[in-house]
């Protein structure tokens, strides 16, 4: 039968840039791979064809040679008719080409494909969550805390190995320790994890009895965790090698702490900037006052009220909110609303006093409403 033009092959134009030609070859690759046409040797031909294809014209010099010789021109070059083929060029862009296909198709191409490794999996353990929650003061200040939890450790009396003492494990006798087992299908070699050890690449004749061969136990574990200062709600702390310890061995996972804050009486939190609001008197607001606020270091600070300051004006001092993580010299600010607050309950001499000052101020029974422009410039 006579070979056919390696463009005609892969269904693209003599012009063709490389991405339309791999785009070509995993559609082809994909419709004949062996798990979809298992025993189909007109299947297994044009994959054949389609693979010598690709191997030639995805290597430029091979490309310019055929396009210039025709397949007289790659011949011992890796191609073409009776040269031993060098496939390691389809291999070595076979996980771009095929993405989750690459597993099935390793080892597949013989002599310039990779070879397997054997047994390179060990299984890692999971990963745990811990929800832990503080004041609003410790997330500031940061804080340590000593959580308790449970998760798998290694199993002490056999040492993780999950083989009883002195027994130890066995290479599986299947696939000699590889984890793998091959089957040849003419030109198809298809790797497939072994069912005697489940890809292990060893068998445990005498289980460890404390933990039943698995390598790990149950445990309640207790450590100490450090909050950083200025610490955000929902944010998480990863401990590595706290969660579970893998089977027979395998490495931990990492423990996640979530951090959630409880919420402050006085003070509310956005990013590293903090807000609250203080009550202040009609006089302290109409004649202007000095007032001490405490901030979340519990430290005094002066506040300097202009006489006239309005109700819900808001100040800001500088560098009173919370630290940034990691970069504690820098902070937030800290911004005060102002509320007025009236009273309720007067004494003859107050009303009297605030009687005088409503006659004083001319105060009028039909006011009007103030503009949106004279609000937003107060």
């Amino acid at each position: 039968m006579a070979k056919r033009d390696y463009y005609e092959v892969l269904g693209v134009s003599r012009e063709a840039s490389i991405d339309e030609i791999k785009k070509a070859y995993r559609k082809l690759a994909i419709q004949f791979h062996p798990d979809k046409n298992p025993g189909n040797k007109e299947a297994e031909e044009k994959f054949k064809e389609g693979t010598e294809a690709y191997e030639v014209l995805s290597d430029e010099s091979k490309r310019q040679a055929y396009n210039q010789f025709g397949f007289a021109g790659v011949e011992g070059m890796g191609a073409g008719a009776g040269g031993p083929r060098d496939y390691s060029t389809v291999y070595r862009d076979f996980e771009d080409i095929f993405g989750d296909f690459s597993g099935i198709f390793e080892g597949f191409f013989g002599g310039g494909a990779r070879k397997s490794s054997g047994r390179s999996h060990v299984q890692r353990g999971s990963d745990l969550r811990y929800n832990l929650e503080i004041d609003f003061t410790d997330a500031f200040r940061g804080t340590k805390a000593e959580i308790t939890y449970n998760r798998n450790a290694p199993c002490q009396v056999c040492s993780g190995t999950g083989a009883e003492s002195g027994s130890g494990r066995k290479t599986c006798p299947t696939c000699g320790g590889a984890g793998q087992v091959r089957r040849n299908s003419g030109f198809f070699s298809i790797a497939t994890s072994c069912p005697h050890c489940g890809g292990e690449g060893y068998i445990i004749e005498n289980p460890c009895k404390a933990c039943g061969g698995s390598g790990v136990v149950r445990k309640q574990q207790k450590i100490k965790v450090t909050i950083p200062a200025g610490i955000e709600n929902g944010k998480r702390i990863t401990i590595s090698g706290q969660g579970d310890a893998g089977p027979n061995g395998g490495p931990a996972g990492d423990l996640y702490v979530v951090i959630t804050i409880r919420p402050h009486n006085h003070f509310e939190r956005s990013d590293d900037d903090v807000y609250c609001v203080i009550p202040i008197s009609i006089a302290q607001a109409a004649l202007g006052a000095d007032l001490y606020v405490t901030n979340l270091e519990d430290r005094k600070i002066r506040l300097k009220i202009p006489p006239g300051t309005q109700e819900g004006k808001v100040f800001r001092l500088r560098g009173e909110g919370f630290p940034a993580v990691g970069n504690p010299g820098r902070r937030g600010d800290m911004y005060i609303k102002i509320m007025i607050r009236i009273p309720t309950r007067l004494s003859s001499r107050s009303k009297a006093l605030l009687k005088e000052l409503s006659e004083i101020e001319g105060e009028i029974s039909d006011p009007q409403p103030v503009s949106l422009s004279e609000l937003r410039s107060r």
